[in-house]
């Protein structure tokens, strides 16, 4: 299976339009591997089913900076701006065309120095390695506009035009809580969300704090994802009770929804409220709320692959990313999806 992997053509990284993302479906209960298109979603899922949705806003989570010395850094939040606060990743000079594991280390910073971050001063509170918290020497509103005049979204560097803030965001986006777009919702237009309701698919929503994809940094990767904020509606929590009731089933977009359902059950029951996620979904973790999950496409070898392995044995992913891959298939946060149901 690894030899076909290798002679199958790889994913491809080009932006998908969210009208004319495909699906890669693995249907577990009939064993079938097979392509849509995203659109036809509805049409792959049952009357009285619910669909649970991320609605955390992506923040312009990227911010440039520079040292009390002068030298220039970026800043990339890996997690919600928490009052004055700022947590963050460090890296050195360079811009998005250069991959992360690529960009220069980034300059000396001592604990109590003052930085400048986005036109604003800030005091470094904490760091440990390239993990920074800072305390923004200003009031939250000023802090907000800076953020939003100078912030920019993370940005790809497979992808060579600079993204705007508007095109990382979901359709149903509220609070600015993500610094990477929960980008499994990405292809969820207005049209596809219509076409659920129309065919008697409930939807839901709970907040998570999607965070950072990737470091460039090998040992904070091995540690991504981080705890994460979310926050459980409990209208969310009884639209489950109620679907499970009519025998339907749980579809969770994106694993971030998964890490806030599968966190909130952690105690045996499902609660509504505030917590951090700290689950590490993998092959041998068994879903108690969750029962399918339409996701990016991601290749073995990737941790968002082992993820999707609580939910399909490695065979069929590998076979689905092989169709993918044979079809031209796009990879990554702008590409296409699976299905798995």
């Amino acid at each position: 299976m690894a030899a076909a992997l290798r002679s199958a053509p790889e994913l491809a990284t080009a932006e998908v339009p969210r009208d004319a993302v495909s699906l890669v479906v693995i249907d577990r209960a009939r064993e079938r591997i097979e392509l849509a298109a995203f659109r036809a979603l509805p049409e792959l899922l049952d009357a009285g089913d619910l669909v649970v949705v991320n609605d955390a806003a992506t923040l312009p989570a990227s911010l440039r900076g520079t040292t009390a010395a002068g030298a220039p850094f970026e800043l990339r939040l890996s997690a919600p701006v928490d009052g004055s606060r700022l947590y963050g990743v460090v890296f050195g000079p360079g811009d998005h065309r250069t991959r992360t594991e690529h960009r220069a280390a980034p300059p000396s910073i001592a604990i109590g120095e003052v930085v400048r971050i986005g036109g604003l001063s800030a005091t470094v509170a904490a760091l440990a390695g390239r993990r920074i918290e800072l305390v923004a020497r200003a009031s939250e509103d000023r802090l907000w506009q800076a953020l939003y005049a100078a912030g920019r979204p993370v940005q790809y560097a497979h992808r060579r035009e600079l993204l705007p803030l508007w095109s990382v965001q979901t359709a149903y986006a509220a609070r600015p809580w993500s610094v990477e777009m929960p980008s499994a919702g990405r292809p969820l237009t207005w049209e596809v969300l219509l076409g659920l309701r129309r065919r008697g698919i409930a939807i839901a929503r709970l907040t998570h704090a999607a965070g950072l994809s990737s470091t460039g940094d090998d040992a904070l990767d091995r540690a991504l994802p981080w705890p994460e904020r979310y926050e459980l509606p409990r209208a969310t929590v009884d639209a489950i009770d109620e679907a499970r009731a009519r025998g339907g089933h749980v579809i969770a977009i994106g694993t971030t929804v998964v890490r806030a359902l599968e966190a909130a059950a952690d105690g045996g029951e499902l609660r509504a409220g505030s917590g951090v996620a700290t689950l590490r979904l993998d092959a041998a973790y068994r879903p108690r709320v969750v029962d399918g999950i339409v996701s990016g496409l991601h290749a073995p070898g990737e941790s968002h692959f082992e993820l999707l392995r609580a939910f399909a044995p490695r065979d069929r992913l590998v076979r689905a990313i092989e169709l993918a891959a044979a079809h031209g298939l796009s990879s990554h946060e702008l590409g296409d999806s699976c299905l798995i149901v």
